[in-house]
């Protein structure tokens, strides 16, 4: 049976690989968005002919040898073209991971962990028109592990599953020349559009403030804490960030006081004052908000599923766009065995003032794709 695949990257590749160990089934052509492709560098290395998309979105008719079976999709963007389904004997099946009618689109992985769904599983379906719409040829089922991510969730089961039920279709196929049909049933159809990941960028006024840095330790009580916030707000002081904690029976921490300039020396005259009651106090005061000549602040945050590579790719990010990180803080969250791990990144930026914010966005939008990752900035005017 001749076969023509379409697809691309990781599962692409490992589709090529298993269906070409079927007996009785040849690829005559293996299609790819691009030249570098996992999946075309896969298809070079057996041997076999590769067709570069000119259109990553569309499958043409004449990217379909004649004499063609069947086709396959395996992770895919690109549509199958009616002109090239009509050049296959049997048309297309494409290989989708979820139940459908369920969570048709683009991110139904991500949609069957955003709705909750205790049970997952993986649709081999005809290729035609709608989205994701064609008739069933064969499905399965697995249960969504608690705290399981979209990515967990794919690697330990959906992309298995969906690896065997190609081979079962493929091999209907071969033994019986005709593809197992079976209608979905719209009633029970959802949307699984692509979950965008938004940079977020808000301009604020300058502050007429003072800052103050206050560093404190000393044996933990009850009440510290009330103590600095009573103090800040007598003098009009706003709470803006800290990180407060207990560390072997000891109480540490930072808080960043913003005050009115008239009022900052006797903020820091009266916390000074709880020195008495056995804390040790340092205060950084700062009488200017501004950021150096010719560069403006940028408060980010970034908070996404755990994993490694994160700052890397942040950091060299920043530095080939000329942009300085005064401070960073990050954090993992969430290290119960059955949970998931978040990420937290938390920095202040001093962004050259020629690098517009929509430029900043434009750059940091690849990076929360990527690593599907939240991104929020707030701009404080220099």
């Amino acid at each position: 049976m001749k076969c023509v695949l379409a697809g691309s990257r990781y599962f692409g590749a490992t589709v090529l690989e298993a269906l070409r160990r079927e007996d009785g089934v040849e690829f005559v052509q293996v299609i790819v968005p691009a030249a570098d492709d996992r999946l075309a560098l896969a298809a070079q290395k057996a041997g076999l002919p590769v067709h570069v998309l000119a259109n990553p979105k569309v499958v043409p008719g004449d990217a379909i040898p004649e004499g063609t079976d069947l086709i396959v999709a395996a992770h895919t963007h690109a549509r199958i073209s009616p002109e090239a389904l009509a050049r296959s004997r049997l048309g297309g099946v494409g290989y989708h991971p979820s139940l459908l009618p369920r969570h048709r689109g683009i991110a139904a992985v991500e949609w069957t962990i955003l709705e909750g769904d205790p049970i997952a599983g993986g649709s081999v379906y005809h290729l035609a028109d709608g989205w994701d719409a064609g008739a069933i040829a064969a499905q399965d089922w697995c249960f969504v592990a608690r705290g399981e991510s979209a990515r967990d969730l794919w690697e330990r089961a959906l992309a298995p599953m969906g690896l065997a039920l190609l081979g079962r279709v493929v091999r209907h196929a071969r033994d019986h020349g005709t593809l197992p049909a079976e209608t979905q049933d719209a009633r029970f159809a959802t949307r699984a559009p692509m979950i965008r990941r938004s940079v977020v960028l808000t301009e604020d006024a300058p502050a007429a403030t003072t800052s103050l840095v206050v560093t404190v330790m000393g044996p933990d009580r009850p009440g510290i804490v009330r103590l600095l916030s009573d103090r800040a707000q007598r003098f009009g002081a706003n709470w803006t960030a800290s990180r407060l904690s207990r560390l072997a029976g000891e109480f540490a921490g930072m808080v960043h006081f913003e005050v009115p300039p008239e009022n900052a020396d006797a903020l820091a005259a009266s916390l000074r004052g709880l020195e008495s009651s056995g804390l040790k106090l340092m205060i950084a005061k700062s009488d200017s908000a501004h950021a150096p000549a010719g560069l403006r602040g940028i408060d980010l945050e970034l908070v996404g599923d755990d994993r490694v590579g994160i700052v890397s790719k942040l950091t060299h990010l920043l530095a080939e766009a000329g942009i300085s990180i005064e401070n960073i803080h990050t954090e993992i969250v969430g290290t119960t065995p059955t949970g998931p791990r978040t990420f937290k990144v938390m920095a202040h930026l001093l962004v050259p003032n020629a690098l517009s914010s929509e430029e900043l966005r434009r750059r940091l939008e690849p990076l929360a794709s990527e690593m599907k990752v939240d991104i929020a900035l707030g701009d404080r005017a220099g």
